[in-house]
């Protein structure tokens, strides 16, 4: 088996084909850190406010860079030398349209828009409405970076079949209004790291996806469009593995092999 060739690798997959129901689930309840997969649910309780008419896309939040850990309330920052997207820094002290928040905490999985969002939307929120539309055991808990939250062990977390579950609302139309859930899929679409899932498959196939890593964790939640087929949702989580060339290598195969197996027999 491919995911044995990768000493120490631990995974939990889940797939969903959209147009049957059909399910292969590897583990996909074993709970993992969710690193930036969890900017999804909040994502999507964001367009849930908008629809709700207590946000708009277009208003303005002031960016900073000084966050409360859950822990104590005591302030924190975030460094840009760590963050996948150096650009949001240069805005810091600005107003910035929460739509442009919201494209680089998908696009670029900037933490500084992350943490700016969770803010204004609210985690427990993000939460209870992932948990309403069927991931039961995600737990949606903090902003990144929050150093005394990790220690104390009070982290994001997410299974396979969580995410699975909402990468499928998203693309059935459930995770908020049509107009709406058709922005989530657009945003996805233009995932800028597509290194893992999209790897694995044919060159030109469509995907709308969110990553995550963090030290020995690597993740790719994804709707998958076929150019001849239906829609299907594939998620990989791993941990255990500290090479990213062998992670990403890992879910990459792991997604080509789903492909393979949906043409076969």
């Amino acid at each position: 088996m491919r995911i044995r060739q990768t000493p120490g690798a631990t995974v939990g997959l889940s797939y969903v084909d959209l147009a049957t129901g059909t399910s292969l689930d590897l583990n996909g309840d074993t709970a993992f850190h969710a690193a930036s997969t969890m900017k999804v649910p909040v994502m999507i309780e964001l367009f849930r406010q908008v629809d709700r008419g207590e946000l708009r896309l277009d208003q303005g939040v002031v960016l900073r860079n000084e966050f409360k850990s859950i822990v104590d309330g005591s302030p924190y920052s975030l460094s840009a030398g760590d963050d996948s997207d150096s650009l949001v820094y240069t805005w810091i002290g600005t107003a910035v349209p929460v739509r442009e928040l919201l494209e680089r905490m998908i696009v670029r999985s900037s933490n500084l828009a992350t943490n700016a969002l969770i803010e204004l939307v609210d985690a427990r929120k993000a939460n209870a409405t992932a948990k309403a539309l069927g991931a039961r055991d995600i737990h949606v808990l903090r902003g990144v970076e929050d150093s005394k939250a990790f220690a104390q062990g009070m982290n994001n977390r997410t299974t396979a079949r969580d995410l699975a579950a909402l990468m499928a609302a998203i693309e059935q139309g459930r995770a908020a209004s049509p107009e709406n859930t058709q922005r989530m899929r657009d945003i996805l679409l233009r995932q800028e790291f597509n290194d893992e899932i999209p790897a694995g498959l044919p060159a030109g196939t469509r995907v709308a996806h969110k990553t995550g890593s963090i030290t020995a964790h690597r993740h790719d939640a994804a709707i998958v469009y076929p150019k001849d087929g239906t829609p299907y949702v594939l998620v990989v989580l791993t941990r255990g593995v500290r090479d990213v060339t062998l992670s990403r290598a890992l879910i990459a195969d792991l997604s080509r092999i789903i492909w393979d197996a949906r043409a076969g027999p």
